[in-house]
């Protein structure tokens, strides 16, 4: 293809190339954008890579790791000053959170250049603000903030925590997953599904293993499948056993290609305390199969349609979660409705469009 933008050189900054939304979000604008003919240079701090990417990388975490905390520290600020001062970059975009105030001033005020884009991928603003809106100004202040969603756009607005803030959705690979979900087959049929890491409480999978024990849906031998792993397993699959369902609750762990399963599932729930913009339900919709979700901060009532494509489900509302799933089961015209509907609910998030909007955000703030 001709190269539109053969000159504009753009630096992605990360935490990593593996295992959350943002991550992959910065994976996959960097295809994008190296395929629109962009120099594309990605910087990561920790030394985990499983996401597909373009461009050269700058893997941060392999920089003295035998070192001392701060030895380690200092090293690798300095190698990331020089990366991006010797670089010139047309835009930096930063993926990170940012949890570390002293760390965040440093870059903002003596390493990332003014066309930097931080961007806010959760609700949960302590993992990209100091709580003090005078401290995140001293960061932020006539900086480039790019929140996920409009919900979190308005929240960041309000808490004054930054003067320059506008929203991007995140982008999915309607392509990919189109191939992808026929990858290999799920010999498993009759499932609701459920993704996500069990790291900490924020998926509240015990909630959504308390719904559905209260649904109709074990007497239809209908299974709960869960894909993800972390430290809550273990209670999880205790809490299956306690309410006597442990024979239709699936853990089946990590997978590296879920979409198989989003294709067979009957629907997927998402069962958060809060989240950012949340990829399961994209990722779901894309593989052309309903979802139930709780209207929990922030994203899905950007993306769910009450009905449509799914059901919105009053936020931590357990006893209507359950009648949710028990409606998308018994209901057999609302569940083809909302199933016809599902893929193109999310055409709007594609790659080719999210990464045009984001092209068009570079090109307004950079001159």
């Amino acid at each position: 293809m001709i190269n539109q933008y053969p000159k504009y050189k753009i630096a992605l900054i990360g935490d990593c190339l593996a295992g959350g939304g943002a991550e992959k979000v910065h994976a996959l604008l960097s295809i994008y954008f190296k395929k629109e003919g962009f120099e594309v240079h990605n910087c990561i701090f920790v030394d985990w890579i499983s996401y597909d990417y373009s461009g050269s990388l700058l893997n941060l975490g392999i920089i003295h790791p035998e070192s001392n905390f701060i030895k380690r520290k200092v090293s690798r600020f300095f190698e990331l000053k020089t990366f991006i001062k010797e670089n010139n970059f047309d835009a930096v975009i930063d993926f990170r959170m940012r949890t570390n105030f002293g760390l965040e001033f440093l870059l903002s005020k003596y390493v990332y250049p003014k066309n930097t884009f931080y961007t806010v991928h959760s609700g949960i603003l302590e993992f990209y603000f100091p709580k003090p809106s005078f401290l995140a100004n001293l960061i932020y202040k006539n900086r480039k903030i790019v929140a996920v969603s409009k919900a979190i756009q308005n929240l960041i607005s309000h808490k004054k925590l930054g003067n320059n803030v506008s929203h991007l959705y995140n982008p999915i690979d309607l392509a990919t997953i189109a191939t992808l979900k026929n990858k290999y087959t799920i010999y498993k049929t009759n499932f609701i599904l459920a993704v996500g890491r069990m790291n900490d409480e924020v998926k509240q999978f015990d909630k959504l293993i308390l719904a559905y024990s209260k649904s109709g849906l074990p007497n239809k031998n209908i299974k709960l499948l869960l894909l993800g792993e972390g430290k809550n397993l273990i209670k999880y699959n205790e809490l299956a056993k306690e309410l006597g369902i442990s024979d239709s609750v699936i853990f089946k762990g990590a997978v590296e290609n879920p979409f198989p399963y989003y294709k067979e599932a009957l629907f997927t729930v998402l069962s958060s305390k809060n989240e950012g913009f949340p990829n399961v339900i994209l990722e779901s919709l894309a593989a052309e199969t309903p979802v139930i979700s709780f209207d929990c901060f922030s994203g899905p009532k950007e993306i769910i349609i009450d009905k449509h494509n799914g059901i919105l489900v009053e936020n931590q509302n357990i006893d209507m979660l359950t009648e949710a799933m028990n409606s998308l089961v018994e209901d057999e015209k609302l569940y083809q409705h909302c199933k016809q509907n599902a893929k193109s609910s999310v055409t709007q998030f594609d790659i080719e469009i999210i990464g045009k909007q984001w092209i068009e955000l570079l090109k307004i703030n950079v001159s």
